[in-house]
């Protein structure tokens, strides 16, 4: 048989979940039909034939986790075994095949010990103490089916039910942030009284944030905690969350500094449609600068949003409010909005994002053009 892996489906995007199979082994398909739908951590993915053939093999079933690499299917009437590189449970294989078939010796010596890379990264993922198992492969030898079990009996014991899709990738993004971010955080007011339309706040704000990268272009950057590196964007990609009910999801604005106002709102409105409809390519969810919170059309007046790494800063908009306002001595009422900017001390000196939060007050307090 020969085997098809899950493709690369993008950067960052290392497992997908099968939502559902659209063919079934036994099947005469053709190049480009469609094969199997699957789920990231983005969105959902459409995988269709490299080529025609009929299928002899489809690994795992509708809910299971792949990596990038492993078996999807095989193709009946073709010898090329020596291409597999781990497998799903549910799979033909023996239990050498489940490492490298093939394999030099120098290689089969490395994947000896008591896991493969593969098989020790999935423990980091599932949380799971290698040293507390005992491997059921050639010579006890650690397997993807040991780290399953012992995944499965952790979460019997618990209870509740498991994480998948977006929610599952939310969890692990979050305790990475968490892990690795140094998180400060400023809170601040812009009022908005000399706006036409102050209920609709995401392109200022949009606006506002390139505005304050001009001032203080350092919060509009990655930084690599491992290497202490800090790398400034010259463009504004600007990542906006997006609450569904399958979870959170946070497309991106490219080029946010370069681009009009009803440009920007027609940005804005497809990139919501597409998430909402889970249509986003993949690759218009990556590669955020900067990011935007704006929690406020749901509820709330400040908070401290998470900062994801590689980014430094995250802006929080809270809900606009009438408030009292004293003005020359008088007292009177204006649209307030609440602002949040969570930054990376690592990366950012409060003095930096101080600025920044001045310069986006004052940008969103200016009157519409």
């Amino acid at each position: 048989m020969k085997y098809f892996k899950l493709p690369d489906l993008g950067e960052g995007l290392q497992e997908a979940e099968i939502v559902r199979w659209h063919v079934k082994a036994g099947e005469t398909v053709k190049a480009d039909q469609l094969l199997v739908s699957v789920e990231t951590a983005k969105a959902i993915v459409d995988i269709p034939a490299p080529y025609d053939g009929v299928i002899g093999q489809c690994f795992g079933a509708e809910g299971d986790l792949l990596h990038v690499g492993e078996p999807l299917l095989a193709y009946a009437g073709e010898d090329d075994a020596s291409t597999v590189v781990g497998r799903l449970e549910g799979g033909g294989d023996t239990q050498e095949d489940r490492f490298c078939i093939g394999a030099a010796p120098s290689t089969r010596e490395y994947l000896a010990p008591r896991a493969t890379p593969a098989v020790r990264q999935l423990a980091r993922q599932l949380g799971v103490e290698l040293s507390g198992l005992s491997g059921s492969g050639s010579n006890g030898v650690i397997t993807r089916a040991d780290l399953e079990a012992a995944a499965q009996g952790a979460r019997d014991k618990f209870g509740g039910e498991k994480l998948h899709g977006v929610r599952r990738s939310m969890a692990i993004a979050m305790a990475r942030a968490h892990a690795e971010v140094v998180p400060v955080t400023l809170y601040g007011d812009a009022d908005l009284h000399q706006w036409q339309q102050a209920r609709a706040p995401l392109v200022r704000l949009s606006q506002a944030i390139a505005a304050a990268c001009a001032v203080e272009p350092l919060l509009n950057a990655w930084f690599d905690g491992t290497l202490l590196s800090l790398k400034q964007h010259r463009h504004i990609d600007l990542g906006i969350a997006v609450d569904t009910a399958d979870g959170l999801f946070v497309p991106v604005l490219r080029d946010v500094g370069q681009r009009s106002a009803p440009d920007l709102e027609a940005g804005i409105t497809r990139l919501r449609a597409d998430v909402q409809a889970r249509s986003i390519p993949p690759q218009e969810m990556m590669g955020a600068t900067i990011s935007l919170s704006n929690f406020g059309t749901l509820f709330g007046r400040y908070a401290n949003p998470m900062v994801m790494p590689p980014q430094v800063a995250i802006i929080g908009a809270g809900a606009i409010r009438d408030e009292p306002v004293a003005i020359a001595g008088q007292i009177v009422v204006h649209p307030i909005l609440p602002l949040s900017l969570t930054f990376d001390h690592r990366a950012v000196t409060g003095g930096e994002a101080a600025r920044f939060m001045r310069a986006l007050v004052q940008a969103l307090e200016k009157p519409e053009a």
